[in-house]
């Protein structure tokens, strides 16, 4: 369902990354949101585990669920805010939804696909390259990373 946002997107993935943390998955969320009106169509948190579903990662779930939302397989005029840096996998289905802009916390050197690793934005086979924002609330996001995993080991 489609609900107004009451707090800030970036917020809201932070949300659901706490959330997925409770539930025993690596804590990433995200946020899918109109940039025009602000509405938030979708968020979740990662799955992977729940689902034992290598391509339940927070970013894929709540842009299947944005679309399912409008009916449509393309956001042109829609955000993705999610906290640590989509994988590149999650980067390609966002250039696929054609996203306007991906907004993401913590920069993932191990994993990350639009500023480290395969770079999908940067290759010439790439049909639609979102507008990138990284860096939002880094602290706080790897802080989440780090706590999650210091807790695992």
């Amino acid at each position: 369902m489609i609900q107004e946002v009451q707090d800030d997107p970036m917020s809201l993935a932070f949300q659901e990354a706490e959330s997925a943390a409770a539930r025993g998955e690596v804590p990433v969320g995200a946020v899918v949101v109109e940039a025009g009106s602000g509405r938030v169509l979708a968020r979740a948190g990662n799955r992977v585990e729940a689902e034992s579903d290598p391509s339940g990662h927070a970013e894929i779930l709540a842009i299947r669920a944005a679309c399912q939302i409008r009916g449509e397989p393309r956001l042109p005029d829609c955000d993705l805010y999610v906290t640590l840096e989509p994988c590149a996998m999650c980067a390609t289905a966002a250039s696929h939804a054609r996203l306007r802009r991906i907004i993401f916390g913590a920069y993932d050197p191990k994993g990350g696909g639009i500023e480290h690793g395969a770079r999908i934005f940067q290759r010439d086979t790439c049909h639609h390259r979102c507008e990138i924002v990284g860096g939002v609330q880094e602290s706080r996001a790897a802080g989440l990373l780090r706590t999650f995993f210091a807790k695992r080991r």
